[in-house]
């Protein structure tokens, strides 16, 4: 089997790359013959994790914005064709443009379909387009559709007339890190995020205004390409000895330690389904204060802890968490069992492995029992 549409493995970009470093071994492990398929560049070849009963293949593409996930879907695809492994397991629906071409050389398909890409405001109209487009495609010619949230799930049905497999991301509950150094345990707010509109970037920049001279704020992303958000970041950490931006971080083990310790994980993600982050950070026992969505009242199950996307609002939120003790060891607790009990990866992995024996299908004995691609 083949998955496409990552940036390979392993990879430390974002919560596709996330998913198949936990995915490609516990199928490996199941006997699965996986092939990943990657983006030059942008694996992690001499990781001491990586698993060597993991293939991987790279292929070309155009390294832009707007043309790299087609781009590199489409060669990966190509590729795919010529070896046509037993199913392929694509990630995002822009590759809905190349589902006809797997489904004709017979290969079947599970398309996880991620958010919905063509509301997000970083994207421009024509993308929103091709977005949607894929979408369309994607529900016409995907033989399984995997929905990371009970919310798409639901939008799915209503906006393209097809059922899809509920399958969150996972999270791993760490053994005890020592603090990063430089900070202090229970004390800290921090914010993990690409810097994109729909992330409440600007709003939450504007509450730590409001709060940096009371509370330290640690900031953890960056745009990819460069831009305002990049700049207003450094702007807030040059300005304010309490803020500091590390950028896009790659070390797994600094960043479980930020949200192991952190007084208070601001998430403001609006768009997506389940996400990673929000997951990781209860799995860490992070208190959280989170953007009030659909998506994210889902996975954190806590009302009282969501708010809407107002500076203001943002910045009492954070300090009302922050100044009660009490509250922080009761969310802590709360998310930490709430992330064992449903976002465990253990059960993604092994709801993935019967989405993709269902989409083989009975009729069908496998050659080998997997192949798992990337070509974002």
């Amino acid at each position: 089997m083949a998955v496409i549409g990552t940036r390979g493995y392993p990879s430390y970009y974002g919560g596709f790359e996330t998913a198949v470093r936990k995915i490609a071994p516990f199928l490996a492990g199941k006997g699965w013959d996986v092939n990943v398929y990657c983006l030059p560049g942008s694996t992690k070849d001499d990781d001491a994790a990586r698993d060597p009963r993991v293939r991987t293949t790279t292929t070309p593409g155009l390294e832009s914005k707007s043309l790299s996930t087609l781009s590199f879907g489409l060669t990966a695809v190509l590729h795919c064709l010529r070896e046509k492994p037993d199913v392929a397991l694509v990630m995002n629906v822009a590759n809905g443009f190349w589902l006809p071409l797997l489904k004709l050389r017979g290969i079947p398909t599970v398309v996880n379909v991620d958010g919905i890409e063509w509301e997000r405001a970083k994207w421009n109209g024509f993308a929103k387009l091709v977005f949607k487009l894929g979408a369309r495609l994607t529900a016409r010619f995907g033989t399984l559709l995997v929905s990371d949230a009970v919310e798409i799930q639901r939008r799915w049905k209503v906006d393209f007339g097809r059922e899809s497999v509920f399958i969150p991301y996972g999270g791993d509950v760490p053994v005890p890190l020592e603090v990063v150094p430089g900070l202090t345990r229970d004390s800290y707010v921090l914010m993990v995020a690409r810097f994109v509109p729909e992330n409440t970037v600007s709003e939450f920049f504007q509450a730590v205004e409001k709060i940096a001279g009371e509370h330290p704020v640690v900031i953890v992303g960056s745009s990819g390409y460069g831009g305002s958000f990049d700049e207003d970041a450094k702007t807030l950490s040059a300005r304010h000895p309490n803020v500091t931006w590390l950028g896009h971080l790659s070390d797994d083990n600094k960043l479980l330690s930020l949200w192991q310790h952190a007084g208070v994980y601001f998430h403001g993600h609006s768009v997506g389904g389940t996400n990673p982050a929000l997951v990781q950070a209860m799995a860490c026992g992070a208190p959280v204060v989170a953007r009030r969505t659909a998506y994210n009242s889902e996975v954190l199950g806590a009302p009282e802890h969501l708010v809407p996307a107002d500076p203001a609002a943002i910045a009492d939120a954070l300090r009302h968490m922050l100044s009660d003790a009490g509250l922080r060891v009761k969310a802590r607790q709360a998310n930490r069992e709430r992330a064992i009990l449903h976002y465990n990866w253990e059960d993604v992995c092994s709801s993935y492995e019967r989405a993709l024996v269902a989409a083989v299908g009975p009729s069908r004995k496998p050659a080998s029992r997997l192949t798992v691609g990337n070509a974002a």
